[in-house]
């Protein structure tokens, strides 16, 4: 039988849709993600793959052996990435110490192979190229706020208008990653183009929002710019300029205003 989302749970999945015991204990999973204070990424995350190792075990994951497990994430690795398993692994884990209250006792069960990399790294001439080629002003606009500033892309996508420190020239990242608030500079050219930015859309609220409804639903979105049709044109773009480095790159060290 098909499982339907109902989203009002983490995950989207309402554990009622799963057979007992998995689904008190896909429920107090839940439960206890929340009263962790996860972000919402990574509730998701591991309730996903709560869902995916029941449906692989028969909705039985309770005292697997070593060698079940052994099986499961060999089986995942062929068909997933590194940072997917090491999600799995670690959602399993949280699971065993607060909804089995067993001890965790596979400290180097999976070990990544070790990858030494350096960041690509955009030049000056290479960002003002991105964006003269983004001809979508809000897109035009987010991408020149990142580099200038150094943000991720989660953190770009969050900002709001009273996150701008005018006086100051400082924006307040909020929620940043391991659930920390921080400063970071704004420079004067981003201030400048972050305010003739606003003049038009005018959100109250967001100070990139959704282009669903166009300037004039800008002005009452609820929602930020969509975090896929950011990732896809970046990539447009960024294969438009000749630039094949991993997406999104580091920011560039000095910021441009966007022509």
């Amino acid at each position: 039988m098909p499982v339907h989302p109902v989203f009002t749970h983490p995950g989207g999945f309402d554990p009622s849709v799963y057979p007992e015991p998995f689904a008190s204990q896909y429920r107090t999973h839940l439960q206890h993600l929340r009263l962790k204070g996860l972000q919402p990424k990574t509730i998701d995350a591991y309730a996903r793959a709560i869902r995916r190792m029941g449906e692989y075990f028969d909705h039985q994951i309770d005292g697997l052996s070593p060698s079940q497990l052994t099986n499961y994430f060999s089986a995942l690795i062929a068909s997933h990435s590194w940072s997917a398993v090491k999600l799995d692994l670690y959602a399993f884990k949280f699971y065993t110490l607060h909804v089995m209250g067993k001890p965790w006792a596979m400290p180097h069960f999976i070990k990544p192979p070790k990858a030494s990399r350096l960041p690509d790294i955009v030049t000056v001439e290479e960002a003002q190229a991105l964006f003269c080629a983004t001809r979508t002003l809000s897109y035009r606009v987010f991408y020149f706020t990142l580099y200038s500033m150094g943000l991720r892309l989660s953190e770009g996508l969050a900002l709001k208008v009273a996150d701008i420190d005018a006086v100051r020239h400082r924006v307040h990242i909020r929620d940043s990653k391991g659930n920390r608030d921080r400063f970071v500079p704004l420079p004067e050219v981003t201030l400048s183009v972050l305010r003739r930015f606003w003049q038009t859309h005018r959100n109250p609220e967001l100070l990139f929002p959704n282009r669903l409804g166009g300037l004039r639903g800008a002005s009452s979105a609820r929602t930020p710019l969509d975090r896929g049709g950011v990732q896809k044109t970046l990539h447009q773009v960024a294969l438009s300029c000749g630039l094949k480095k991993r997406s999104p790159p580091t920011a560039c060290a000095t910021a441009m205003q966007p022509t």
